[in-house]
């Protein structure tokens, strides 16, 4: 049974769907600047390879990967950016969520790899449940898929970017992503400790990193990513059968 939405029939879909229980994954990325060292479509690639490999693992179809994000925060310093806005991250989310439904996805499952992001795509996720009361939606960043992927995706700075995580993945899973010659040259300090307000990243790194990609090596991404694999895969495979607590309709008001 195919597990790529784009490589599946109308008519095997509804046989794939049953099998995992009315579920599909959703992963979407960014196209954004990654420093000296790496391929702006970092983001991109990892949620489709994360989702990929999840996918075969979970038997849930995968719906095709999103390549661009809200990366407003990336400035017009260095070339490189593809962004949306917030406002058209979460219309479009929720336009592809809407024709999910009306395929039968009944549990979707996004799944984000870059950081900003996350706001719109929660946006998205109220907006969907609010529309659809059969519909469940989750969404995982997947620098926090667990406390072990936490731990190593911030282990250089808690405003990471391109940094040690995201440069020994590639290493791992796509290094034609990396510029080997450059990794002594792109590291750069996390200045974020102890600010008030966020600021955007031309104000915070010299060179559009955030990390130490120069500890980066193919055999910590191995690991890692199998680690990211094996987190996700337990967390969908959860949610694959989990159902609300109360079976109340969000429509419905209470009896008088």
């Amino acid at each position: 049974m195919p597990i790529q939405w784009s490589h599946t029939t109308w008519d095997e879909l509804p046989s794939a769907l049953s099998i995992s229980n009315n579920s599909a994954i959703l992963p979407i990325g960014a196209t954004e600047q990654h420093g000296p060292h790496l391929g702006c479509g970092v983001d991109y690639i990892l949620a489709d390879i994360l989702c990929r490999a999840v996918a075969d693992k979970v038997q849930v179809p995968m719906l095709p990967t999103v390549p661009y994000g809200c990366s407003l925060g990336h400035s017009r310093r260095w070339p490189g950016t593809i962004t949306v806005s917030p406002i058209t991250l979460i219309n479009l989310i929720k336009e592809i969520g809407d024709s999910a439904y009306r395929s039968g996805v009944r549990r979707l499952f996004i799944v984000n790899t870059h950081v900003t992001n996350a706001a719109p795509l929660r946006c998205t996720l109220e907006m969907l449940r609010s529309e659809h009361d059969d519909m469940m939606v989750g969404i995982f960043n997947s620098g926090t898929l667990s406390p072990r992927v936490r731990e190593f995706h911030y282990a250089d700075g808690d405003d990471w970017h391109a940094n040690d995580a995201e440069t020994s993945l590639m290493l791992a899973k796509a290094s034609d992503m990396v510029r080997a010659d450059k990794l002594g040259i792109a590291d750069d300090p996390d200045r974020t400790a102890g600010l008030t307000f966020s600021h955007p990243v031309n104000r915070t790194s010299t060179n559009g990193v955030t990390g130490k990609p120069s500890n980066s090596n193919a055999d910590k991404g191995e690991a890692w990513f199998t680690w990211m694999v094996d987190d996700l895969s337990a967390l969908i495979r959860r949610g694959m059968h989990e159902e609300p607590p109360l079976a109340q309709s969000y429509f419905k008001p209470v009896d008088a």
